[in-house]
């Protein structure tokens, strides 16, 4: 087992889920993994969410303990001793910090960039919906990725929708000659609430590129909240055999 590298707390996770056909996170999957589908279908999901208590090493950065972070993922499985690995690859993810995105670039090759940001997190009370909300600023326009939920957060029912999101353990970060960069991701089981409402406001072509943007134009095919938990990132390695 590798080390410890991170570990914060990921609270209030906005998760908006869409189809994306395959042909369009071909050439992000890295070797040796392979896309990790649900009832035939494959999803990608827009989550935002609050960093809080970050310690790198164990030891808190000044400033840098709680932050946001917005970022488009997709899943994948790799075939491991134990089984299958289930994973997440992200195609960007975006933070205020500029020091986060370059640690994260740096020894991860992940897919960071540092963006003016903020948040709203009301939670549900009684008879009153909750609302987690985050934006960020490109090119002179803000974005904004939302859910309303109502409600206790309940653990997702066994081979739900909600249950393959959010039970991805692994990370895997595509490198420049192809390969995986390969480290696990350590939480507890997450209670979530079915969103009554949901939205992506923004551009997504000038987030992604061209060949995401009619994915993300229409509402998400599902969407909920997760409560979120402490977590644990481990140090990565290259995933043998790839």
């Amino acid at each position: 087992m590798t080390s410890t590298f991170l570990t914060a707390e990921w609270r209030d996770l906005v998760m908006l889920n869409y189809e994306v056909p395959p042909r369009v996170l071909a050439s992000l999957v890295p070797a040796g993994t392979e896309l990790d589908v649900w009832q035939g279908r494959t999803l990608a999901s827009l989550v935002g969410f609050r960093f809080l208590r970050t310690r790198v090493l164990g030891v808190p950065i000044p400033f840098h303990r709680d932050f946001e972070e917005v970022n488009l993922r997709f899943y994948v499985r790799r075939r491991g001793p134990e089984g299958w690995r289930r994973g997440v690859v992200f195609v960007k993810e975006i933070v205020p910090k500029w020091a986060i995105a370059w640690v994260a670039r740096t020894v991860y090759n992940e897919r960071y960039v540092s963006l003016p940001m903020r948040h709203r997190v009301v939670p549900p009370g009684a008879g009153t919906d909750g609302l987690a909300e985050y934006g960020w600023q490109l090119g002179g326009r803000w974005y904004r990725l939302a859910a309303r939920m109502r409600g206790a957060p309940a653990i997702p029912p066994p081979g739900s929708e909600e249950e393959f999101i959010t039970e991805h353990y692994w990370g895997y970060a595509l490198q420049k000659n192809g390969s995986a960069f390969e480290y696990r991701v350590e939480h507890p089981q997450w209670e979530v609430w079915a969103a009554t409402e949901a939205a992506f406001e923004g551009d997504a072509g000038a987030l992604y590129g061209p060949d995401f943007s009619p994915f993300f134009t229409g509402p998400p095919v599902s969407a909920f909240v997760a409560a979120g938990s402490p977590v644990s990132v481990r140090y990565g390695v290259l995933a043998p055999g790839v």
